[in-house]
């Protein structure tokens, strides 16, 4: 919130417009993909479904009403989840 106007932008373009397909296939430890359904910056359908296909050693759990700010707002559960992942 407190970076300038054009890094946002840039990061933003360069984020979405790079294919990361090649990336996520080759990644094999586990990995827990998480997202908000409600995420109004990147929507569930377009990232995390995708993502979790791609990863081979993968968990998706989309968060019913979940924000893209999750982490922050729904700070409780996101951790214990994670807690329980890694365990």
């Amino acid at each position: 919130m407190i970076g300038s106007a054009l890094a946002h932008y840039e990061g933003i373009k360069a984020f979405s417009e790079t294919d990361q397909t090649d990336d996520l296939k080759a990644i094999t430890v586990p990995t827990f993909v998480m997202q908000g359904d409600d995420d109004q910056v990147v929507p569930y359908e377009n990232a995390s479904l995708l993502q979790a296909k791609l990863l081979k050693n993968s968990r998706l759990k989309v968060y019913k009403g979940y924000s893209h700010g999750m982490m922050t707002t729904n700070a409780d559960v996101i951790n214990a989840d994670i807690l329980a992942f890694i365990s």
